[in-house]
């Protein structure tokens, strides 16, 4: 057996992390362990250091290139943040009230809030929603009418757009849309790297009376592709508590009312 090199310092591996996801799709934490001689407790430190910076996306296990996370199918981007999601949909249940009509868009987070909903000691609640994974959590609550617009079936998220959606939701009216967004941006707005889902978001908030962004700090301070809309269509961001404090001054200069949780 060859002789071990000397171990890194916490750099110039981190570096060499950032490096290998530039030329595979994946890293494991006991595959850094062995190739830099670390813990595995150090391993997992410098992914969470890197992942907090935006550098790489931590998954159960191990790390995914920044880039690839966007297009990870909904079964894994869930385990995304858990502990946050959580937290930002126990504070979302407490803004719906009994009778209401609420639309649900797709999205983790959303998710989270809907197996929250399925729980609620209500005489009946209204719920529209593009994703086909937040209607089966729904289906068996027997408060709940759900309304589930046609269109096009992104499998990867679960969810349906494109024109027949639009125009299924065009004249009905909502209390209030928790809308998930994939970036948000002060400056920029609301944003999505998908065209057909920027454009049913949209006719979302343009029937909705309040309009709640549900969303995970990571999202925060970050642009893509499509924009929904600017940030003054929001009513309440409910938001974690690793928020970039930038965002949430700007955001609250904008007129929109931010809780964090």
């Amino acid at each position: 057996m060859g002789k071990r090199s000397e171990p890194m310092g916490l750099e110039q591996r981190r570096r060499a992390i950032r490096g290998l996801l530039q030329e595979q799709p994946q890293v494991s934490v006991a595959e850094l362990a062995r190739r830099f001689g670390v813990s595995t407790v150090t391993v997992r430190s410098d992914l969470s250091a890197l992942d907090d910076i935006g550098a790489l996306v931590r998954v159960h296990g191990g790390a995914l290139p920044r880039g690839e996370s966007e297009e990870l199918p909904i079964d894994i981007k869930q385990n995304f943040h858990r502990a946050e999601k959580a937290r930002i949909a126990a504070a979302a249940v407490e803004f719906i009230e009994d009778g209401q009509t609420i639309i649900l868009d797709s999205g983790t987070t959303t998710a989270e809030l809907a197996r929250l909903i399925r729980g609620l000691k209500f005489q009946s609640l209204n719920v529209i929603t593009n994703a086909l994974n937040i209607a089966v959590l729904l289906a068996s609550a027997p408060f709940i009418t759900l309304i589930i617009p046609g269109g096009m079936l992104r499998r990867r998220s679960w969810s349906l757009s494109g024109p027949p959606a639009e125009n299924a939701i065009r004249d009905l009216q909502a209390d209030t849309l928790f809308l998930g967004v994939d970036s948000l941006d002060p400056e920029v707005g609301l944003m999505t790297p998908h065209v057909l889902e920027a454009q049913l978001n949209a006719q979302m908030i343009r029937i909705a009376r309040r309009v709640i962004a549900v969303t995970d700090s990571s999202k925060l301070l970050r642009r893509n592709l499509s924009v929904i809309s600017n940030v003054d269509q929001v009513d309440l961001l409910i938001t974690d508590r690793g928020a970039d404090a930038r965002a949430i001054k700007s955001m609250r200069a904008r007129g929109v009312e931010v809780k964090i949780v």
